[in-house]
């Protein structure tokens, strides 16, 4: 080869790798992986990129406002609401250090809230007078086999006595009749008064069904040979007369296995204008990672959770009446695993998409289907594909509500499983005989995937991770925008942050999205180092607010609108607007975020003036606070504007 052809096809190599990092910078986050880091970050800084693929920034607090964030949900000022309570950190639990922050994201200001009790792994929705409710939470941290050093475990103690019921304190001590070893209570028990029970057409007395409490015990000395093996029967140390002969104890085995996290009955308001917790009355069932869920009447199902002794709640819900502030039982029962994804149909049943957080049993509660509360039928919607890995996946109601139309992202196998689904799997509710259909897929099985719903009907699906935890540096950095028109999904920006368990978003009235959290088990490939708990807030500004065109205003209008009435709003932009939508506030934890909606509104325009008119339908429109958005021709949206459906 000459010299002149050598230099020729250099020339030629050289101006076709320039064209082919142009095109990259331009069309997608690929161009990641090539050039140095120095003009990666012009590259992703070009208003053309950024027009395309949105951007990423990261907002790091000052030390001392810095937090493990579990929850957050935006308030009605605007503010967000960021709980941590003991933060995943059995230090701070023993210390009870329990953290909350407001901050705010326009003016840049963070705010330390004195907090309650440990709302770490509570669960919360949005009320109708703006207030958050939050119930649950922790009250002893979970150890594992080989932590355990006294055996315990679950004592269910029972009453024969019809007249009166009785209870037992802390430090109440149970004696095997077969086995010979003491067990003490941890917590005092109250035990109902057994039930007569007579025939219903002779009167015949047919004797009593015991009443009965449960209480976690454990054995008064270390050590294995304190454990028990199999089920025995327990006097109660402590009691004489009737009392002795009708009280007893029953405990399946006693071992030093894994104990798991207990929860705690505590409920609070938290008010955003006061920005303070109001204790309210507690649940009837102490719940550690429950779902709440708004029902037709506005009043609040509180669902699942692991109760103050560590078991699986077995199926017994409740529900919290705003007006009263008090918790009352539902009539059925029905077991889920914890925090499902439960979502308020327009038809007032309730839809549950498969997806949970873990605990419970693989094989109860875990079909996907349509719950009528009151009746307690369930009608399981079929066609779900990777149906055994449905724990950590995330569930969205795609916009425009009105469509009933929901979409199950990823998820995992159950427990510490490595199993992960790329799929997105999409029902139509409004269809005569409702199936799942696979959607476009990811490129990586994906635990903990979020979704945001944006304003223009667009939903943002980033993050998550493809093991357990991010186990193995598995988290992904990736992120898409899914188009809910054309059914499909485009690469935008890539985050910054990986994200995985302990992680959620949260869409800003200024249409921007803020993610929180994320919990690593490790922090390395092999396994080998102790993860740390991610603090940083990041926020990504999406291709919309890089457009040609700028937001369009929105002004002027009532902070209230009826559901089947109107409200007037100032645009100068008004003769642009092409849709009008109605957000609700997110509250998001642990891949379950059930209080995102967005609502399409009919909308007339007239010079500067816009009227937007709410539907009628009560669980279409839940009553509440709500995000008013309008949008251009090319899905620009204004900053949202804060109305109120009583």
């Amino acid at each position: 080869m000459t010299d002149r052809a050598g230099r020729r096809r250099a020339r030629r190599i050289a101006i076709g790798t320039a064209v082919v990092l142009a095109l990259a910078g331009m069309n997608g986050p690929w161009l990641y992986r090539f050039g140095t880091e120095k003009y990666h970050q012009y590259k992703i800084n070009q208003p053309e990129y950024k027009a395309a693929n949105g951007k990423w920034e990261i907002v790091e607090f000052p030390e001392e406002y810095r937090q493990n964030t579990i929850h957050a949900a935006l308030l009605r000022t605007g503010k967000v609401l960021l709980v941590a309570g003991s933060g995943n950190n059995q230090d701070n639990f023993d210390a009870k250090r329990y953290d909350t922050r407001i901050w705010d994201p326009v003016k840049g200001t963070i705010k330390k809230v004195p907090t309650p009790a440990d709302l770490f792994c509570t669960g919360h929705t949005q009320l109708a007078n703006g207030n958050l409710l939050i119930a649950g939470g922790t009250k002893r941290y979970e150890k594992l086999k080989g932590d355990v050093k006294k055996a315990g475990g679950l004592m269910v103690v029972h009453n024969e006595n019809p007249d009166k019921p009785i209870t037992l304190p802390a430090g109440t001590r149970f004696v095997g009749k077969e086995n010979g070893k003491t067990f003490v209570s941890k917590d005092p028990v109250l035990v109902p008064r057994a039930t007569k029970n007579f025939d219903k057409e002779t009167g015949e007395f047919l004797g009593n069904t015991p009443g009965y409490g449960r209480t976690y015990v454990e054995a008064q000395k270390n050590g294995n040979k304190y454990a028990t093996g199999t089920q025995d029967n327990y006097t109660v140390q402590g009691l004489s007369g009737e009392d002795a002969q009708n009280t007893y104890g029953i405990a399946e085995k006693l071992a030093l296995d894994k104990k798991d996290f207990q929860g705690i009955d505590d409920a609070f308001e938290f008010d955003p204008i006061a920005e303070k917790y109001i204790k309210v009355d507690p649940m009837k069932e102490s719940r550690w990672y429950p779902t709440l869920t708004t029902l037709s009447d506005g009043k609040i199902l509180s669902v699942s959770g692991l109760d103050d002794i560590g078991q699986l709640v077995p199926g017994k819900n409740e529900v919290y009446d705003p007006e009263t502030k008090k918790w009352t039982y539902t009539d059925k029962v029905r077991q889920f695993p914890t925090y499902p994804a439960l979502f308020l149909m327009q038809n007032g049943k309730v839809f549950y998409s498969g997806s949970n957080a873990g605990y419970g049993p693989d094989d109860v509660g875990r079909d996907p289907g349509v719950w009528d509360v009151e009746t307690n039928k369930f009608e399981k919607v079929p066609g779900l594909s990777d149906p055994n890995m449905l724990e950590t996946s995330g569930t969205v109601l795609l916009p425009p509500a009105q469509d009933e139309k929901y979409m199950v992202i990823g998820g995992g196998g159950v427990g510490e499983s490595r199993l992960a689904s790329e799929k997105t799997r999409i029902v139509d509710l409004k269809a005569d005989d409702p199936e799942f259909v696979d959607g476009p897929s990811m490129d990586k099985g994906t635990r903990y995937p979020q979704a945001s719903i944006l304003p223009n009907d667009d939903v943002l699906i980033s993050g998550g991770s493809e093991d357990y935890r991010g186990r193995s540096d598995s988290n992904i950095l990736e992120a898409r925008i899914y188009d809910t028109e054309k059914n499909e999904m485009k690469r935008v920006a890539d985050p910054l942050v990986g994200r995985n368990y302990h992680s959620g978003s949260i869409l800003l009235p200024d249409g921007r999205l803020m993610f929180f959290g994320s919990d690593s088990l490790y922090a390395d490939k092999a396994n080998t180092k102790p993860g740390e708990f991610e603090q940083r807030v990041e926020i990504y500004t999406p291709p919309y607010l890089y457009g040609e065109e700028s937001q369009p205003e929105l002004k002027d209008g009532p902070e209230t609108i009826k559901r089947g009435g109107s409200g007037t709003f100032t645009s100068k932009d008004a003769a642009s607007v092409k849709s009008v939508r109605l957000i609700r506030p997110s509250a998001s934890t642990h891949v379950t975020d059930v209080d995102q909606r967005s609502i399409e509104l009919d909308f007339t325009t007239d010079g500067d003036k816009i009227t937007v008119t709410v539907p009628k339908n009560r669980n279409l429109v839940q009553a509440g606070w709500y995000m008013l958005f309008v949008n251009t021709g090319d899905g620009t949206p204004s900053k949202g504007q804060w109305v109120q459906v009583p």
